[in-house]
């Protein structure tokens, strides 16, 4: 669940620096969140959980 709450925030920043530089219209920023929001209804899901939760393994286990 922190590894989610982590990634949502993460995005939403980048977002939000996205839109202040102009690089990101506030309608691209809406699509985005409305194909987040179907894709969590999907089949695809669990996939995409568990690949966000492999990633986040691997870059955890990382030593500087």
């Amino acid at each position: 669940m922190a590894i989610s709450i982590s990634a949502v925030l993460f995005l939403a920043v980048l977002a939000m620096i996205f839109t202040r530089n102009g690089g990101l219209k506030i309608s691209h920023a809406l699509v985005c969140l409305l194909l987040g929001f179907l894709l969590a209804g999907t089949s695809m899901a669990p996939t995409i959980h568990s690949g966000l939760t492999a990633t986040a393994d691997i870059v955890g286990s990382l030593r500087p």
